[in-house]
């Protein structure tokens, strides 16, 4: 029976003896045994599994498949009947702390704005619920966080019943259940009666504590991410590392960095700005050397590691600063040709027509109008071919 398991028996015994009923590999190779009973959660319930030791070899997975459950090993174990197993502790007390600081937290949201959870995930580093409401205000979290940390202070029993169907009546479960066999509540009086099949400490106060970390709005409901106990101090130290490597690197005090920051992000929006009007300026003085070498009405050359909005930005300075100039441009980068060609106000040549004639022999897409167009596509020609190309398009025109 499901209540006769070592881990509902006993959440805290760390080791025990059984002997081997069953043993096999599954599809991918993996051996496992089937002991006469363990004390190795398996993964269920938004729980993770145990993992631990089985006569000294690793526990590495624990399922339970079929009715029984399997304990998936890190190498078959030498033929034996009877055998002793341990599981990590450490890893258990972790899951305990987590899962019973979800009831508590899960609890709280009900209790004071009537929030459902649809799931629960234990991670390795956060533990989350997904609220079903589509948003939860700074307000409410810091609440329901506080009255979580309440019942975590106020040390409350965490108990664990089996009852029937029958008896559900007697208890204020805050969801219905889906099972009718082997029904087992854990409850903390006066706040929390729920149906559970994980493990959990015998008190609320060696939950420790409870931190929310960060929420997610997911569809129309919102995640919220927390950690209990151990896992608060992790998430500390890993916070606090972090504060401190940014102040060194800002050389203000920690308690200073939000200022620092505000400082660092306004100087560089300034050189932004300043860093794009060089910019523009250069391309201008770029544009009218152009102008100086001009070849009648046409501006003609190629570049090596030019974006296209460059190309784009300077055929507009050149024919905007003269109406009768016809610009063709052509930037190779890497193992692709793009181009840019444009008309002043006062050529009556089309640059539709310039691209029509160049796209097909770059294997290439592109768009524009009849002033301006833009394009690229594979290097099969050199710049220069590509230019004397267009050159040629417009001379037929």
């Amino acid at each position: 029976m499901l209540k006769d398991r070592i881990y509902y028996q006993n959440a805290y015994k760390r080791t025990f003896k059984a002997h081997i009923v069953g043993n096999g590999k599954d599809s991918n190779g993996r051996p496992y045994v089937v002991l006469s009973n363990t004390a190795f959660y398996p993964t269920g319930g938004g729980q993770p599994h145990d993992t631990g030791t089985i006569e000294g070899v690793q526990v590495i997975d624990v399922e339970e498949m079929d009715g029984e459950i399997r304990h998936f090993l890190e190498e078959e174990l030498q033929s034996k009947e009877d055998v002793e197993g341990e599981i990590d502790w450490e890893r258990r007390f972790d899951h305990m702390q987590q899962h019973a600081g979800q009831h508590i937290l899960t609890a709280a949201f009900v209790r004071l704005y009537g929030f459902q959870t649809v799931s629960f995930h234990l991670g390795r580093g956060l533990v989350s619920i997904d609220l079903d409401v589509e948003d939860v205000t700074a307000e409410q979290l810091d609440a329901a966080e506080k009255l979580a940390n309440d019942v975590i202070l106020e040390n409350r029993p965490i108990e664990t019943k089996w009852v029937t169907e029958d008896e559900l009546s007697e208890y204020s479960l805050r969801k219905q259940l889906a099972v009718t066999d082997d029904i087992r509540l854990v409850i903390i009086p006066d706040f929390d009666d729920n149906g559970c099949g994980g493990t959990h400490p015998l008190e609320t106060g060696q939950v420790g504590m409870l931190k929310i970390m960060s929420t997610e709005k997911q569809k129309r409901i919102v995640r919220v991410h927390f950690a209990c106990g151990g896992r608060v101090l992790q998430q500390l130290h890993r916070k606090n590392a972090e504060l401190s490597a940014a102040s060194k690197l800002l050389s203000a005090p920690e308690d200073g960095v939000s200022d620092a920051i505000d400082r660092l992000l306004a100087s560089h929006h300034e050189l932004e700005k300043s860093l794009k009007k060089t910019k523009e300026d250069l391309l201008l003085l770029e544009a009218k050397s152009l102008l100086d070498n001009k070849n009648g009405t046409l501006v003609r050359f190629s570049f090596t590691d030019r974006t296209v909005q460059d190309l784009q930005k300077l055929a507009r300075m050149l024919v905007a600063e003269d109406e009768t100039v016809i610009a063709l441009l052509v930037a190779e980068n890497e193992n692709r040709l793009q181009f840019v060609a444009a008309r002043g106000v006062s050529a009556g040549t089309s640059m539709k027509l310039v691209s029509a004639s160049a796209l097909p022999l770059l294997n290439g897409k592109g768009g524009g109008n009849d002033a301006l167009v833009q394009g690229g596509g594979a290097k099969t020609m050199s710049a220069d071919e590509l230019l004397h190309v267009m050159e040629n398009s417009i001379t037929q025109q």
